[in-house]
């Protein structure tokens, strides 16, 4: 084998690790460029894009910004409201399209998808028409900006727990049957915990969806103004360091909560 040749298998061997690890940078680079803005001390210079030197102040004081820590409370507020409704909401959704068949189930497996694949803007025109022709056009706030976020969460929960239902080894629930186990027995015992894990990753889902969203909501939101109406806002004369603290926690959480469902799900080692 030549030189060449060698170079070459090399370079096949490693290109599929080396185009992960590309990927990998280009998706986390961002994170890493918020977690160290989280730590700037940007006091001394008006480019708050710029690393200037570290400190802990902006940890220390989350919200020294003015009116930003309530925003943050409201998005999570009408994140947690959302999420739960979506979920439960979904979730019977998905184990009536997967466990019973009706007329038209194959046209609201595909209506379905529409919510999802729909523009935002469009969404958020059409909610804020709906809720103007209902007569909430003066009492646009909190409650309008939670039924629009459940309405398009729940097209993700649906399709996340669905996924996971199709699955799912149906003989499992007939040995419990046979086992003499009822129906309540079965789905709390085998059904529930198999599918537990697709209705905690829609939740995430739905709670990170409805806690990011900006145009739906800005369209529905009246006067009532959350986090990422907060940051479009301040962005206009420039964004405050304290933004990115409330980014990482977000983020450390978020990996807290995944890790945490990845453990309470592993399978233990079978015993040698």
């Amino acid at each position: 084998m030549t030189g060449l040749q060698r170079a070459g298998r090399w370079i096949g061997d490693h290109l599929v690790m080396a185009a992960g690890a590309l990927v990998l940078v280009y998706m986390f680079v961002p994170i890493a460029v918020v977690m160290l803005m989280s730590f700037n001390d940007n006091s001394k210079s008006r480019n708050v894009y710029a690393f200037q030197s570290f400190t802990l102040d902006n940890w220390a004081n989350p919200c020294k910004p003015d009116g930003m820590c309530a925003a943050v409370v409201r998005s999570v507020e009408i994140g947690l409201l959302a999420t739960v409704v979506a979920t439960i909401l979904g979730t019977l959704a998905a184990f009536a399209l997967v466990r019973h068949s009706f007329a038209g189930r194959s046209a609201i497996n595909t209506i379905i998808f529409l919510p999802m694949a729909s523009p935002e803007i469009v969404m958020g025109s059409s909610l804020l028409a709906l809720f103007v022709s209902a007569g909430f056009g003066g009492r646009l706030g909190f409650w309008t900006i939670f039924i629009a976020h459940v309405m398009f969460c729940l097209s993700f929960v649906i399709v996340t727990v669905k996924a996971r239902l199709a699955g799912l080894d149906e003989n499992l629930e007939q040995a419990a049957m046979d086992l003499y186990a009822n129906e309540a027995t079965t789905f709390w015992r085998i059904t529930f915990p198999l599918v537990f894990p697709g209705i905690a990753a829609a939740a995430l889902l739905s709670f990170s969806l409805s806690f990011d969203d900006f145009i739906i909501t800005n369209l529905n939101a009246g006067q009532t103004v959350t986090f990422p109406m907060f940051v479009w806002g301040v962005s206009q004369r420039g964004i405050p360091m304290q933004v990115n603290v409330v980014g990482t926690a977000m983020f450390l959480i978020s990996m807290f909560l995944v890790l945490g469902n990845m453990l309470a799900t592993r399978k233990p080692k079978p015993v040698a």
